[in-house]
């Protein structure tokens, strides 16, 4: 009996700790992809100044996410088929989603960049995971531990010190209207954590439906406000690579990460963005980075380091 009780007891230890590495593992990869996407739209911001030298900032927006509306179409088609994915009930929430993350959201930014600096826009950004707090606690119930509230401490503050300096060149309502925009962002991140929580919804409609909905919208409104004109073959380029790789894969990558990271815990690894925004822009748009820049993104990455030390 005793040996038979010490080889369950080891059985039981076994499989406990492969679901414990396989935990880790999840884990671990979900940190990367968010760390992906992260450095993906760090990229966007710069991208989107590109491309507003050659067409409307409504009209660059609106063929980004519809374009990359269509490219997502047949792979959900293939998949599960059009009617039953996503399940019935769940398309008031991503039509929601949808206005909140591009019309709403990314509509004030695309609008906004025209009047700020790129790594202004990526700052504001970077203060998403405050909203996204608020509302993960109150929505979610998603209490954070004592060192992740440390960390989102570490990090803000890092943000607050890259920028230290002021908004240098930029519009103070442009600044609100991407700060609205961020809020928007942030109800949006929590619908979409909600829905990938429970698994009601799989990843590809989670992605393709609320960019659908947004993109066609966006296009109605700029189409009578912007003209009809086709935007160069640079705008071309902008719009195409903005919709495969800062659109399509990245919001796939990043409703993927939803499933095993908290609210909190997915976006502050966005705070990262401008580390990459700042190098970026200084490269291609000639905007400086200062050494207090980047003491301040140091410390910000080790804040979201910090947010992300959790125990499986």
């Amino acid at each position: 009996m005793k040996n038979d009780s010490g080889k369950a007891s080891e059985i039981r230890a076994g499989v406990a700790g492969s679901l414990l590495q396989r935990g880790l593992r999840t884990r671990l990869a979900a940190v990367g992809a968010g760390l992906l996407v992260s450095g993906i739209w760090a990229s966007s911001f710069v991208i989107i100044k590109l491309g507003l030298a050659h067409t409307g900032p409504l009209t660059l927006a609106g063929l980004r996410y519809f374009t990359a509306f269509l490219l997502l179409l047949p792979l959900m088609a293939l998949g599960s088929g059009l009617r039953r994915n996503p399940a019935p009930g769940q398309w008031l929430r991503l039509i929601l989603m949808g206005l909140l993350a591009y019309p709403l959201s990314n509509g004030a930014l695309f609008w906004g960049l025209q009047y700020v600096p790129a790594t202004t826009g990526a700052f504001l950004h970077s203060l998403l995971p405050l909203p996204t707090l608020f509302l993960a606690v109150v929505w979610l119930r998603e209490v954070p531990s004592r060192l992740q509230i440390m960390g989102l401490v570490v990090a803000m503050a890092g943000s607050g010190l890259f920028f230290s300096r002021g908004l240098s060149g930029g519009s103070p309502l442009a600044v609100i209207v991407i700060s609205l925009g961020v809020l928007a962002f942030a109800i949006f991140a929590v619908l979409s954590r909600e829905a990938a929580r429970a698994g009601k919804i799989s990843t590809l409609p989670l992605t393709a439906v609320p960019l659908g909905v947004g993109g066609s919208l966006l296009l109605l409104i700029a189409l009578p406000l912007e003209g009809a004109a086709p935007p160069p073959a640079a705008g071309w380029a902008a719009i195409l690579w903005l919709a495969v790789v800062n659109t399509a894969l990245a919001y796939l990558l990043y409703n993927w990460c939803l499933r095993t990271l908290m609210a909190l815990e997915s976006n502050v690894l966005l705070s990262l963005s401008p580390l990459a925004t700042a190098l970026m822009a200084s490269l291609l748009l000639g905007e400086r980075i200062t050494a207090l820049q980047v003491i301040g993104l140091a410390v910000t990455i080790l804040g979201v380091l910090l947010v992300q030390w959790k125990r499986v």
